[in-house]
């Protein structure tokens, strides 16, 4: 039995360096370069091409080194019997959280703005907003998306929260389903999207969404660049019904250098840094359950294949 390690835009070479370090008696191998190919039950993956899967016809376990794990099940062929597990660390949970306080913070103070004022060196003071005065709605209510709004109405901002199954979080009000979803919209002024990727999710943020929100809302993205209709988004913010919008995550990644969100100023971009996987916690949980895997016990963290999460 042996591991593979298959990543794209990621550095392997850590990966194996600290595996190596904790199990010290397996061979792990980074793809391409594979030496048994049948020998492999184990995959690590961020990101695997296309039908993969198909080159290793002893594996078991795929391990994304993520939360999310549609980048394996949108782009290979399952057999019912691979089991499909995911990093659950509540670092990122925390993470994410400051992440989009820090967003949501400079653009109630206006703190972008004031940053290009000062590019042209013209004083002119505006009207903030307070935290206890905005609405927070967030989409998706998983492990991170549920510690996200419990946080931020811990602040005093009223928070809204809609997912595809009821939750109970203290002081946030909860939407489910597909007839909860204009209410949940209605009355937003800051919209965060922290969905996982799955059919139904896809190009969810739309005109028809937009619309729902107040005039002039923000849109924060950090679910996968698969949920935003991009086109909807740049009329959207041309017509006013988006003062802008922070992107975190894209249908290509690196964002192409000829790509229009590159030249929009109300439209912020990061490199989808909002929360990343601390390589010394996630490869204990990958040991561990490489090492449960070999007894034949019950691996931790297993998702979903079918809803995708």
């Amino acid at each position: 039995m042996s591991i593979a390690i298959i990543f794209n835009n990621k550095d392997a070479n850590p990966w194996k360096e600290k595996l190596e370090e904790l199990l010290p008696e397996t061979t792990i191998e980074v793809y391409p370069n594979i030496s048994n190919w049948e020998a492999v039950t184990f995959l690590i993956c961020w990101k695997p091409e296309k039908n993969i899967l198909s080159k290793f016809p002893n594996v078991k376990i795929i391990q994304s080194v993520g939360a999310s794990i549609d980048h394996i099940t949108n782009t290979q062929i399952l057999d019912e019997s691979i089991k499909i597990t995911r990093i659950i660390d509540h670092n990122l949970n925390h993470d994410m959280w400051e992440f989009l306080l820090a967003i949501v913070s400079s653009e109630l103070k206006n703190l972008s703005f004031y940053h290009q004022q000062e590019g042209v060196r013209t004083w002119n003071p505006e009207v903030y907003r307070n935290f206890n005065k905005t609405v927070i709605s967030i989409m998706g209510l998983g492990q991170i998306g549920s510690y996200v709004a419990e946080k931020f109405a811990s602040l005093g901002f009223i928070v809204k929260g809609w997912s595809n199954s009821e939750k109970n979080i203290s002081n946030v009000d909860t939407y489910v389903g597909e007839q909860g979803l204009m209410p949940f919209l209605k009355n937003t002024d800051f919209l965060i999207n922290i969905l996982p990727f799955t059919e139904s999710t896809e190009n969810i943020l739309n005109k028809s969404v937009f619309e729902q929100l107040n005039k002039n809302a923000f849109l924060i993205n950090v679910g996968r660049g698969e949920h935003l209709q991009e086109e909807d988004l740049t009329k959207s913010i041309e017509n006013g019904q988006l003062s802008g919008a922070y992107l975190d995550v894209f249908r290509v990644e690196p964002l192409p250098q000829n790509h229009p969100f590159w030249n929009n100023p109300k439209i912020k971009i990061t490199p989808h840094i909002a929360s990343i996987t601390n390589l010394s916690s996630a490869a204990e949980q990958v040991v561990s359950n490489y090492k449960t895997h070999l007894a034949g016990e019950k691996i931790q963290n297993t998702v979903s294949v079918k809803k995708g999460y």
